[in-house]
């Protein structure tokens, strides 16, 4: 297909002719089909709400193709008017536009939706097993012939992927507003999203999936490889090399979690991670992020052993489920120095974890049709896997939950993973222990770019001058920062050898309110005086400081009552709107799990303009510094030092800090 007729295919929205029914294509990796959660007056309600983006003379013909989709897959996808054309991160200026942040925006969208980087995408899921950009292909559609249509005087505004329509505006204001899954609180259960869902009315955006950010794995790996080090560190003994011959053991090679060989490498450790998916592992490995598969329990311990015993740096993929190598490794006595787990627990019941003993074929088959069994043999499997961990670190391996709710979970299967008050849970979240109080509390997170040439000589200037600054800021920084500016100088010194671009030229790394901002006003300059050729989108993880609520992760560390709050999240989406983001985003989920977590998120774009600079500056010092200033209220030492340091660097800025009792005060008065 040739440019012209991309870009008019584009413009023409959903078509006024059906195209050709599409084959089920086999190849792809398909989202698994969905349990039967509505009632038959709601498989009504749901047709209705499918056939209204189509005039009556269609609804004929897709009205039984609906139902049938909705019968065999538990979802309307509109699979019939999936685009003939590739998906995947074209220059900007491929896509028709009058607004050339609408056309950032449809970059975003189609790099999401990319083969080589979503996990389902002919569902238009993205990673995580459920987090999806869209509904179905008529919503893509007609976001993508509002955005090329649209000016700098209108917003585009996203209910759960359904765009809702083109409101007239101003320059200053975002262009698209999303929301994904806000519910009423007390219809956000895991059943709830099934059937919102299903119905077509809600859907979930993961946390980069459904706002656009998403950039690959690479997005996970700097922060994965931040954790592994510094878990590594705090396991380490004095004087001793923290990560040469040392065992990560996890799972999960689908959507976000194909970091962790990548960052066990990055690290320096031997890592194993187990993967039940045969396409995902297959494609893990295509591209490079794993360095060997295995599917025989004796040959993976006999190469772990050796690797240990040589002190190799290896990643080694096991094609099977995480409790049997759990329980193979405590058989065999080989130990494992640090432990965690990535499988999509947020969404257990709807293939977000499989449990041992079973294919994906067999559990998929169960999921759907025996789901009630499916739950129990999911819960009988975390029972398995905690009680073999703790056996692990029993023996000393460091085991810290990776905030995709594996404790959560297993703590509701009642499995043995509760301390002894009853209350948290006796391994320590990744947040609690390392990027918590080393990186949020400090303002540090995960801060990235996409170049929208989709040049890679671009992304290479973009490393270099985020090195240069990094390590100009780094001769004047505090030493209380001073190790996370080191280790963020020698991810982007590394970045480009370590094979990290899927989709997008796009690039991550944990940068605090100044050197974000100082690297956007140099990408901006250079944008301007041409030395970048196209414009640049920021943006960040809702992973960080400020951008998300979420007691068993983001905000694990805040300990003043009101990490089950949602303040922080909502506050961070409105501060960003009115101070230049390109477009915002909160969810409902993400990580976690639906009803578990409030995420915000935005998207800028650079273009070499006095209006990008005014904007960058103004919206990234709040994006930051709003989370500081939350998490010293919450009396978090390293963020009331970063809150005062934020105040000292700029006048404006009056922050609430605590003043704090003495502890001893107040034992005997209750």
């Amino acid at each position: 297909m040739n440019l012209s007729e991309f870009q008019r295919q584009i413009q023409s929205g959903i078509p006024d002719q059906l195209p050709v029914s599409k084959a089920y294509d086999k190849s792809i990796n398909h989202a698994p089909i969905r349990k039967d959660s509505l009632s038959l007056d709601e498989k009504k309600l749901a047709l209705k709400n499918a056939l209204r983006y189509f005039p009556p003379e269609h609804h004929a013909v897709l009205a039984p193709e609906f139902a049938d989709e909705l019968k065999k897959y538990g979802r309307i996808y509109m699979y019939r008017f999936r685009p003939e054309y590739k998906m995947h991160a074209r220059h900007i200026e491929e896509f028709p536009h009058q607004s050339k942040q609408a056309a950032a925006i449809m970059l975003m969208i189609q790099n999401n939706l990319d083969v080589a980087v979503a996990q389902h995408p002919h569902e238009l899921i993205t990673y995580g097993g459920n987090g999806a950009v869209f509904q179905n292909w008529a919503q893509y559609l007609l976001t993508m012939q509002y955005l090329a249509t649209m000016t700098d005087e209108q917003t585009l505004v996203m209910y759960s992927g359904h765009p809702m329509g083109l409101f007239p505006s101003h320059k200053d204001a975002p262009r698209v507003v999303v929301s994904n899954g806000m519910v009423i609180p007390n219809y956000s259960k895991p059943d709830d999203w099934e059937k919102f869902n299903a119905l077509g009315v809600s859907q979930y955006g993961q946390m980069t999936a459904g706002s656009y950010m998403y950039i690959g794995p690479q997005g996970i790996v700097h922060g994965t490889t931040i954790t592994v080090m510094n878990a590594a560190r705090k396991k380490a003994k004095k004087g001793e090399n923290p990560f040469a011959g040392k065992l990560f053991v996890t799972s999960g090679l689908g959507g976000m979690s194909g970091a962790q060989p990548k960052a066990g490498n990055i690290a320096g450790v031997v890592s194993v991670t187990a993967e039940v998916n045969p396409k995902v592992t297959h494609t893990r490995f295509s591209q490079k992020w794993v360095d060997e598969v295995f599917d025989d329990l004796d040959k993976l311990t006999a190469r772990v052993k050796e690797a240990k015993a040589k002190k190799e740096v290896v990643s080694i993929a096991y094609q099977g489920n995480i409790v049997d190598v759990w329980e193979k490794f405590d058989a065999e006595e080989v130990f494992v120095d640090l432990g965690s787990d990535q499988t999509s627990l947020h969404n257990p019941w709807a293939g977000g974890y499989y449990p041992a003993g079973y294919s994906v074929e067999e559990s998929q088959e169960m999921m759907a049709h025996h789901p009630e069994i499916f739950k129990e043999k999911v819960q009988e499997s975390l029972r398995r896997q905690a009680n073999s961990i703790n056996k692990h670190t029993a023996k000393g391996t460091y085991f810290f939950d990776y905030g995709n709710a594996f404790l959560l979970e297993a703590s509701r299967a009642g499995a043995d993973v509760m301390a002894a008050d009853g209350i948290r849970f006796k391994y320590p979240s990744y947040v609690e222990d390392i990027m918590g109080p080393l990186f949020f509390d400090y303002g540090f997170g995960p801060f990235r770019w996409v170049c929208t040439s989709n040049k890679p000589e671009d992304l290479e200037k973009t490393d270099k001058i985020a090195a240069d600054i990094l390590n100009e800021i780094k001769q004047n920084s505090p030493p209380e920062i001073q190790s996370q500016m080191a280790d963020n100088i020698q991810w982007i010194n590394g970045a480009k050898k370590n094979n990290l671009v899927v989709g997008s030229q796009a690039r991550i790394l944990y940068a605090d309110a100044e050197g974000r901002m100082k690297i956007a006003e140099a990408f901006n300059k250079a944008i301007q005086a041409g030395t970048i050729s196209a414009p640049i989108v920021l943006g960040r993880d809702h992973h960080d400081v400020s951008g998300t609520d979420s007691p068993y992760r983001e905000t694990s560390n805040i300990y003043d009552g009101s990490s089950f709050t949602a303040d922080m999240a909502i506050q961070n989406v409105i501060g960003d709107s009115f101070r230049g983001a390109t477009w915002v985003s909160i969810h409902n989920g993400g990580g976690v799990g639906w009803g578990e977590v409030i995420n915000g998120g935005f998207g800028m774009l650079l273009d070499g303009s006095a209006d990008a600079d005014r904007r960058l500056k103004s919206m990234l010092f709040w994006d930051v510094n709003n989370g500081i200033s939350r998490r010293s209220w919450a009396r978090n030492e390293g963020a009331i030092f970063a809150a005062k340091r934020a105040m000292e660097l700029n006048p404006n800025l009056k922050v609430t800090l605590p003043n704090i009792p003495q502890d001893d005060l107040l034992e005997d008065l209750f």
